[in-house]
């Protein structure tokens, strides 16, 4: 099992998930997926959230901000999806990607333990 595996199972232990990737925003790839069903297509969700993630970093950059994203929250009527970009050296072009059930979820506790799954994971 690897490390990318360990850490979508951790992820997956948040109250409420429902799926999980991680994602190369560069290519639109996931390097790994996790949950997901009939409802929600992870891969292709994960796919479609890197052109969110292209969009927001070049409206940075345009802007001239020079801040980094934390996570992008996208909140729909049943769910909850959050986007975090790795900011390490070795995630770079990288996100972390988790679908929640809104009704099931604690939405500031998940994105505590995104941050502390993406601390962990070791590409």
């Amino acid at each position: 099992m690897t490390n990318i595996d360990v850490t979508l199972k951790n992820i997956m232990s948040i109250e409420g998930a429902i799926a999980a990737a991680l994602v190369d925003y560069t290519s639109g790839m996931t390097l790994g997926v996790l949950g997901g069903g009939p409802d929600l297509d992870i891969t292709v969700a994960a796919a479609g959230n890197t052109d969110v993630v292209r969009a927001k970093l070049r409206t940075i950059q345009l802007l001239g901000l020079g801040e980094g994203i934390e996570d992008m929250l996208i909140t729909l009527d049943t769910q909850y999806h959050i986007i975090r970009p790795l900011r390490g050296a070795n995630g770079q072009g990288l996100f972390l990607y988790l679908a929640l059930s809104k009704s099931r979820s604690n939405l500031a506790l998940a994105r505590h333990h995104l941050r502390l799954a993406e601390e962990k994971l070791e590409l």
